[in-house]
Parts: C-alpha cells; structure tokens; sequence
C-alpha cells in the first residue's frame, strides 16, 4: 500500500465507467448514508483498487468487486456515444450537433433502454461472474484516498465496485452541506452539493479527477413533500411513507465535481429555448417572480452560445436555483447550476440597475451557461489548466452580454476585468496562468484573479489579434474536437493556429507560462516612435520576463489601426504621420501597461481634455498611470494633473475606475500626509461635482442603465468625502425612506449612497442612524438589501461603532457568507478592524475554514481596497 501515498494523482489503472449514486439524506440530523456501484474498467492486473473518499465512515462489509465476466463487451454509455458524434471527423456525425438537442436526447434515451436490456441478456460466461471481497480496507486522510487491497489478482475487463458509506451534512458551504431557510415563518434545512474543486470524494468515493469522466444515475431518498433536483430530469419517483425514492435519467460522461443535487421547498419559473430544452429558475417559496429576469437571460444565452460554439446544449434541461448560504457567487454543475441568492434573484422594486448587470454578467449567468461548454462539454485535463474554462468563460460571458444588452456598453466594462487580473500579476509574488499543481490541497489557491481575470484578458488579446471571425471558427472546431472529453492548453492554441496559420502556441505561451507582464515604454526619436519592453512591478524591482506583444497603436485619429509585434526588448517603427496624439494598446486589448515619455504625455491629457479619445482609452491612459505612480515610475503630482483633465467624465466604466483610483489616493495620503487630507478630498469632491450635477439624485425619464447605476457611485464617493450637501440631501431621504419603504426619494440605486451617508453621521453619541440601518436590516428578507447594509456599516468614522459592526457579523443573524461584507472598514476603523481580527481569529478560522472565504476575510481587514 505504500507506494500509492503521498502520490500527487491516482494510478491509472483502473477507470470509472459509470456511476450509480444512491443517497439518502436526513436534514434533521444533518446526516446522510449512501451506496455506490461503479462500472470499472481494469486496465491492468492488480491486486490494489485505489480512489479518493475523505471524511466519510466506509462501511467496510459492503466493500465488494464483482467482475463481469462478459466484460469483453464494453457498455455502451450514453457519454461514450455522445463522445464519438463530438470527436469524429466525419462531415456525417458533426452534422448531429445540429439536430435540435429533444431530438437527440430522445433518440439517446432510447438507445441507453436498448443497450441496457441486450446487455443485461445472460450468456454462457455470464454464470462465471467472480465476486472479490477485498482483505484489507484502508482510508488515507492525509492523501483522501482509499486503497482496497485484495487477497488476489483482478484480471483486466469490466467489473462493479460497490461501497456503502455514512457522511455528515455540514455547515461549511462545501460538500454535500445545510443551508437554511424559512417555510412558513419556520426555520428548516435545506440539502446543497458543491463540489468543486476536490469535494466530491467527501460525499461518494470515487475518481475525484477532472480527467476521469464518467456517467452518473443518480438515485435520491428524501421527505415526500421537498422538491428534490439532479443533474438530470426525473424518470421516476415512488412515495412509501413519507419517503420518495426519486431516480433521474443516466448524464452523459463528466467529470465528478459538477454532479449536483439540492433538496428543499422551491418555487420556479419556467422557459423553453427554440429548439426545446427545458429552462427553469427556481428559489424560495414566494420568490419565484424574482428569477424571471435571470431566466430571460438564460434562455437568450443558450440560444446565443448554440450558435457561437455551433453545438447546441447537450442536456435535455437546464436548471439555475439560488441558495440562501453560498460561499461562492454560482457554480456550473452540468444542468443544475446553483448561485448565491443576490446572484440570481432580481426584485424590479427593490434591486438597484448594478444587482441587475450582476445577475446578467458579472459573475454569473453568461459565465456558468459558458462552462456548459467549456468546462463541462470540453472538460480541462487537470487543475493546472483551471484557467482553460475560467479565463474563457469570463470572456465569453461579456460577449454574450455584449450581445443581449448592447446598451450596457460590456466590453468597456470588461476593462474592470483586466485591471483587477493587472493589479494581483503586477507584485512580484504572483503566478503565471498555468500552473502546475502537485497536490489537492493547493487547487484552491489558483482561484483568484489570474486564473479568471487575466485569463480572459490574455484571450481577449489574441480574438483582437487573430480577429473575431477566424476565432470563432477556430473555436467551435476546438468544442467538436474534443467534446465529452478533456483537453489542455496547447490544445485549444493547436486550434486556433490551424484556424488561423499564426504561431499561436509560441505567442501565447509567454503570456500562461511565465508570471507578470511587461511595460511597454513608448517614445519619438528621430521621427522614430520606438517601443521597449521591460517587465512591470508594482515594488518597482527588476524583473526579467519578456514576451511577444502584439501591439496596436494610432496616430491622431481612429480610422487608421498600426500594428507591431513586440518580439525582442526594443523596437522602432518609421513615423510617416506624426498626429496630435499617439495612443498605444488602442481599446486596451492588451495586457500590458504603456508608459509614454513627458510630450506623449501632455498630447494624451490634452487629448482626453478636449474629448478625442474613447471611453476604453480614456480608461487605459488613467490605469496605467495610476499603477506607474504606485511603482514610483511617475509622480504623484503627474497623475493628480492627469485626473484633473477627467473633471467632465460621465462614462460609468472610466468614472468608476477615477473613483476607485480616488479613494486609493486618500487611504495613502492620510497614512503618509494626514495633515493634507482635507486638501486631497477637497480636491476630489470638485472632480466629481460635474457629474454630480449632470446626474443628480432623480432618475431621469429614458435614462440609460449605466447611468442608473453610475449615480450610486457618484453619490457614495462623496459622501466617503464628506461633501456637505450630499450629507444632508441623504439623511433627508432616508428619514422619508425609514417613514414610508416605497417612498420614490430613496429607490435602490441611490440607498448604498444613503446608507454610507449616514453611517459617516454616526459616532457613539449619535447612534440613531446605525440602529435605523439595523431595523430595515432585519425587517427585510431581500438579500440584496441585506449587502447593501452590510456594505455601508463599516464606513463609519467611530472606532467604537466600528467594533460593534464588525460583532454584528458574527452573529446569528449574518450568513456566513455575508459577513465579508461588512469589513471594508473606515480609514478610522483599521486598527480596530485588525486587533478584532486577531482577538477572534480561532473562530474565525473555524468557521471560514480554508479557501476563498477565509482569504477574503483576511484581505479585508488587512489591505482593504476601497472604503
């Protein structure tokens, strides 16, 4: 048993064919018991059969391997047919990715009932059918696997391992776990899977790797009255009691960490896409109206993508549900896609136009439909290639946005995407895109803004580069190619390069093979613009990387684009039009920042004072010259001359990332010059009264949703800055709020601003706001509501107030996932925000664990970004 401990991955040789699940759940005990008999092929002799399982209680006598002894004839699967029409190459069998998906699962049930039955025909062999008990059973914690060891040699062919096992339902937001909820103003027990990444194995042993795909008939025992949902529709339900045993349809082949199952009381709406699959969002009871606007976007989505990967949704349903407790923001499960309740629900009274664009984009919808192709159809080989379907669903999420609400101007909006992926890869401790993990335990900690953000960043780069059409064709050739199975990087590079004849492996390896990214150094000299590459670190320390950039530049006017490639540290390029501005990385397709010497410099702010330049643009020039300050590359006095010639932007994207860059800007100042304060905020409270006044605080009759949302912004800024009159004009309606909740003075899009409004009021003599907040916090159940309270909390300028927040949200009336929250404390409140953290940092651990959670609790008190 020795030799498979401490091993990285599981050995090869034996693979799961199929699964067959059976649970059955207790939500009042919180526990649960379960069987599993899984079709394996023995690839080699063994004696040893070992697969992952942690924290379960094997029930040791149920441990058995029963060899088939027809195993010479494979089963067929419906994955592995599924798997030959994705991969053949015939003109023929691509062609069935074009039958409408009811077709195809109609004809695919019929065949998995027909292979069932001519295989389940006894033949001369079968009565030879051996059965192996195993003599030892040895569950590893340390390495979550189970090694089976046999007294004698299992010969290679199809046999069913089957295994009973006992777990318990916990309250971790992981696993098969318990959220809660009310039912008729009780308090009940809901049951949640959430697998990813490695989390399977503590619900059922199994081959817990991406690359071990497989099918899964899923079997449920559960109270008779809860609503009770899989991967797959329900083929059969039978009530004994006050028991139901409910069977679902077999999946096609995948991969462990999306299979899925959550059991409650729910409502739901319901869609159908043209070509007949079954949509339905469902939640609480009484709340299904609100998923009405996620279910519009998700059937327009899985439209829109059948046609952009020309394959259709392989499943015959799709399934969306919001969680009331839910560590993460959605989760793709292959038709069950499960999400945080302020992630899916939309209230057309009481979300504001930002909750709206969340549900639609930011982290959700689009991007967990995405994964029902690239991730689930097309599966990533191993972890070390997470970015593969979080890079690209990231992506693609805004074009399909992009596509279903044009209005939202998405792609100026993805430039938030590629800043926050630019400010984790600008320290010298990050990581490159790719890489390589050697142990379970350290998934996790690649599931942050490389991964995804500069992900998609680096893909968005390339489509600029390569062009949309020859993209899209190169990509829907990848899905074919490798649909139901599992592919790497270079994989998807191999088609894109086929599609489109550039060296595409070799560019884009420099940018997943190697951490950070460069700054491009712009200059003129000799009528020569002349570019120079160097890597780029905010602790502005020497870095050697180096990369090929595709560079996109214009002189003086949009209607003409210049290209270059940036192979080597330096290059220069003729100059035949010299223009009135040289804008390089144009849109900011790239992923590099541009450092322009002192006359470019000038021409660009001129040029962004007079209006000349895009919103994108306008965007990139601000960032890049914000992180070059913080690098100490330019002056601080340089960037505040830059932000001046910004005093009459109303684009929400750039006016976003100005306030954002505003707020740094005033937490360093009162570190290093408290005494400067009042000039600095001063300062910015005159660079945002344009856009004050243009917006004001009535919605304005036609207005645009970014300019709904924008107003928000606008108005909290100046309230964390303390402007006098937007002080009083928010208490004024927030009083009218607290008198009437429907009152037209205080709609969602201007409460956060409201809220923080007061809070900065609020000292420890002075506690009627706070408690005022706290009232409606608990008197409503809309969990929007519920964040944009926790949110505004912690803005108070009192220590003391501050302390009490930061109690509040470890009680029982936070959920655990909100409580994060709450901590982007004042500027005031650090240092208690930090001993509070160190004070109750057991309990913290405890309840957080490890993974994103824990992580966002720490950076919050510790470097927290804005207010």
């Amino acid at each position: 048993m020795e030799q498979f401990i401490g091993q990285p991955r599981l050995p090869k040789f034996a693979s799961p064919k199929r699964y067959d699940i059976r649970l059955k759940p207790d939500l009042v005990t919180c526990k649960f018991s379960g069987s599993i008999a899984i079709d394996l092929d023995i690839i080699s002799e063994t004696k040893f059969i070992v697969l992952n399982a942690a924290d379960l209680s094997i029930q040791y006598e149920t441990v058995s391997f029963t060899r088939k002894a027809s195993s010479s004839y494979s089963r067929p699967v419906p994955g592995r047919t599924a798997q030959v029409l994705g991969s053949a190459p015939s003109s023929s069998s691509t062609n069935l990715f074009f039958f409408p998906s009811v077709v195809l699962n109609f004809l695919w049930q019929w065949w998995q009932r027909l292979c069932t039955w001519l295989f389940s025909l006894p033949t001369l062999e079968g009565f030879g059918t051996n059965v192996f008990e195993p003599c030892k059973v040895h569950l590893v914690q340390e390495d979550e696997i189970l090694i089976l060891e046999f007294p004698e040699t299992l010969p290679p062919g199809i046999g069913v391992l089957a295994i009973g096992f006992e777990g318990i339902l916990n309250d971790k937001m992981k696993v098969f776990y318990r959220s809660t909820y009310e039912h008729n103003t009780e308090k009940k027990n809901m049951g949640v899977t959430q697998f990813e990444p490695v989390e399977a194995r503590r619900c059922f042993p199994c081959w817990d790797e991406p690359a071990c795909k497989a099918t899964f008939k899923i079997t449920l025992d559960v109270p008779s009255d809860l609503v009770a949902l899989s991967n797959m529709p329900i083929v059969d339900e039978k009530v004994e009691g006050h028991i139901k045993t409910v069977v679902y349809q077999e999946s096609p082949i995948m991969s462990t960490y999306l299979v899925a199952v959550v059991i409650g009381f729910f409502d739901y709406v319901e869609d159908h896409t043209s070509d007949g699959v079954k949509v339905r969002v469902y939640s609480q009871v009484g709340k299904q109206n609100q998923g009405k606007f996620a279910l519009n976007v998700a059937v327009k989505t899985l439209e829109l993508y059948r046609e952009y990967f020309a394959v259709p949704y392989p499943l015959p349903k799709l399934d969306m549900i919001a969680i009331p407790d839910f560590a993460y923001g959605a989760m793709e499960n292959y038709g069950l896609v499960t999400y945080r309740e302020t992630a899916l629900l939309y209230d057309e009274q009481h979300s504001a136009a930002a909750n709206k664009q969340l549900v639609a984009i930011v982290i959700v919808v689009t991007h967990e439909l995405a994964h029902q192709w690239f991730g689930n159809l097309v599966t990533m080989e191993w972890w070390t290639h997470l970015w593969l379907k979080e890079g690209f669903a990231t992506w693609v999420s805004f074009l399909a946005t992009d596509c279903l609400f044009p209005e939202w101007k998405a792609w100026t909006q993805f430039l938030q995407q590629s800043v926050e992926g630019l400010r984790l890869d600008e320290l010298a401790e990050s990581h490159p895109i790719e890489v390589e993990i050697n142990h379970a335990g350290e998934i996790d900690e690649i599931f942050d803004a490389i991964s995804y953000r500069k992900g998609a960043s680096v893909i968005q780069m390339l489509q600029s580069y390569l062009g949309a059409e020859c993209f899209q064709r190169s990509l829907a050739s990848y899905i074919k190619r490798h649909a139901f199975s599992n592919a790497k990087t270079e994989d998807l590079w191999a088609a894109l390069e086929e599609g489109s004849g550039e060296p595409v492996n070799e560019i884009m390896n420099s940018w997943t093979k190697q951490k950070g990214y460069p700054v491009v150094s712009v200059k003129i000299k000799d009528n020569k613009l002349e570019f120079e590459q160097s890597q780029f670190l905010l602790s502005d320390s020497h870095g050697d990387g180096q990369w090929i950039v595709p560079i996109i530049y214009c002189c003086g006017s949009y209607d003409e684009y210049r290209n270059v490639l940036l192979e080597t540290k330096s290059t220069s390029i003729d100059l035949e039009e010299r223009g009135a501005w040289i804008k390089v990385n144009v849109d900011q397709t790239g992923f590099y920042r541009v450092k322009y010497d002192e006359d470019l410099q000038a021409e660009l702010r001129y040029a962004i004072d007079n209006k000349m330049l895009t919103a994108t643009d306008r965007f990139g020039i601000l960032d890049d010259s914000f992180a070059l300050c913080m690098a100490r590359q330019q002056s601080l006095t340089s960037l505040l001359t830059l932000m001046a010639a910004y005093r009459e932007e109303l684009d929400c994207t750039v006016l976003s990332n100005l306030i954002t860059i505003s707020y740094k800007i005033a937490r360093i100042a009162a570190d290093a010059s408290p005494e400067l304060m009042n000039c600095i905020k001063f300062f910015f409270i005159v660079l945002l009264q344009y856009s004050s006044e243009k917006l004001g605080w009535e919605a304005k009759e036609g207005e645009s949703h970014l300019d709904a949302m924008l107003r928000g912004q606008v108005l909290s800024a100046l309230a964390e800055f303390g402007d006098e009159p937007t002080l009083k004009e928010a208490s004024r309606r927030f009083h009218a709020f607290l008198d009437d909740r429907s009152t037209p003075l205080l709609p969602p899009d201007i409460r956060k601003a409201a809220y923080v409004a007061v809070m900065h009021t609020v000292n420890a003599s002075n506690r009627s706001g706070f408690e005022s907040l706290l009232r409606v916090y608990r008197e409503t159940d809309l969990s929007q509501e519920k964040t944009r309270i926790l949110e505004s909390l912690a803005s108070c300028p009192d220590p003391n107030i501050i302390l009490e927040v930061l109690n509040f949200t470890l009680s029982s009336e936070v959920r655990s996932q909100d409580a994060i929250s709450a901590l982007a404390v004042s500027w005031e409140g650090r240092e208690t925000a930090w001993n509070w953290l160190r004070e109750n940092w057991e309990h913290i651990a405890k309840t957080w664990g490890s993974g994103s959670l824990i992580r966002r609790f720490v950076s919050s008190i510790v470097s927290p970004s804005i207010p």
